[in-house]
């Protein structure tokens, strides 16, 4: 409770200082490294406030949310979760980052002492309990993007970044950019690329690239604000330096050997060589078929929920539905009736089409897929064929008979 009343004295004096030349006001952006947890990954922005005649240092930030409030993860999901702008002391904030051993980088800005005022007026209206909480997108509204609207915002709008922030022929996507932090993260990588669709794959403009904290930071160094002559001259950074350095060695990775490539490789090895001992004894092994498709069907029902309810706008189309799909669990039970008694499964011919067709296509369909959902697509076609063959098989043989 203490500190919570010396944060809030802290803002509300902070907050009422004017830019009058008398008082020292410092504005810089703060730039912390990734974290292990899946929402951490491309690490965080924050604003920090100083006047230090009066003692004051608090840090502005716009990521602060909460697990524990009501269906935070169904909301999540479905693209509407809510996060907050909070306002903490900033070497509270410091030992926070450097107790996760994460680095910061500190980016003092050149404003005017108008553009302070004005910075500062916007946070203090963003502050307020009715303006606070705002609706979270990870793309396009985020604890980096709102740190980057508000300094423009600042600055009249006239701060001039060093490359077109507009055109879209950058070769990025957002799925370039999701893969770039969640190297050494591959379960994190795998189920990204499993919600994300075909329009995280197309190139992105350099500001819709400020959504990832160390872009806004690489965006701001190079950018300029007009002097008193109009001339762009002055840069917005003054000065930059690493608050917290944590050494490589004690940096936590999340990666083991078990990898979802090596998941998925080593699921194929065991599906292919049951279903040679199930040709060879001629037996449909429909057990396998059902634990596969159960859970194809599964996964199908979670990605079918984010295309059509999810407000989300990077995960429809999403052309996994090909592999992974609900009919997979609505048809589960006449597939497993008709592969036990050996006759011929429509359903299981139309999903040896399909899943040729995906495979062959696959690169040229319009979205980039994991590397592990080859695997578990030939598994599925392995078992749909090798159940094909049983009853051609079957049939067959009673003819001979």
């Amino acid at each position: 409770m203490k500190q919570i009343l010396l944060t809030l004295f802290f803002m509300v004096t902070a907050l009422s200082v004017r830019a009058n030349g008398t008082v020292s006001i410092r504005f810089s952006l703060l730039t912390c490294g990734p974290g292990t947890e899946i929402y951490s990954l491309f690490g965080h922005t924050a604003i920090r406030y100083e006047v230090p005649e009066r003692g004051i240092d608090v840090v502005f930030n716009y990521g602060l949310f909460s697990f524990g409030a009501p269906n935070f993860i169904l909301r999540f999901t479905l693209g509407e979760p809510d996060y907050q702008l909070g306002v903490t002391d900033y070497r509270r904030f410091i030992a926070e980052y450097t107790w996760s051993g994460r680095d910061v980088w500190e980016q003092e800005l050149n404003l005017t002492d108008e553009e302070k005022h004005r910075l500062a007026t916007q946070l203090e209206e963003n502050y307020r309990p009715e303006n606070r909480v705002y609706r979270y997108n990870i793309f396009y509204d985020n604890c980096a993007t709102r740190p980057c609207l508000q300094v423009e915002r600042a600055t009249g709008n006239r701060l001039h970044y060093a490359d077109d922030m507009e055109t879209t022929d950058t070769q990025t996507s957002f799925r370039d950019i999701v893969h770039q932090y969640s190297k050494g993260h591959s379960w994190a990588e795998f189920g990204m690329d499993l919600c994300l669709g075909s329009p995280a794959d197309r190139p992105i403009s350099r500001r819709l690239m400020t959504f990832a904290p160390f872009y806004l930071k690489d965006f701001f160094a190079t950018a300029m604000l007009p002097d008193s002559a109009g001339a762009y001259t002055r840069p917005l950074v003054a000065e930059t330096v690493q608050t917290v350095v944590i050494p490589d060695e004690e940096k936590e990775t999340t990666d083991t050997l078990f990898t979802p490539l090596a998941a998925s490789l080593a699921l194929l090895i065991v599906v292919g060589g049951a279903t040679w001992y199930g040709l060879r004894r001629q037996k449909s092994l429909w057990g396998l078929d059902f634990v596969l498709f159960l859970a194809a069907g599964l996964a199908g029902c979670i990605l079918t929920f984010l295309s059509l309810l999810s407000q989300h706008p990077a995960v429809r189309p999403n052309y996994l539905l090909l592999v992974f799909h609900p009919f997979h669990l609505l048809c589960l039970p006449w597939m497993i009736n008709r592969v036990r008694k050996h006759r011929l499964s429509r359903y299981m011919a139309a999903n040896v089409v399909v899943l040729t067709f995906f495979i062959l296509l696959w690169p040229v369909i319009p979205q980039k897929f994991n590397l592990a959902v080859l695997p578990l697509a030939l598994c599925l076609l392995i078992r749909s064929a090798s159940n094909l063959f049983l009853t051609y098989k079957n049939k067959t043989d009673k003819k001979q008979a």
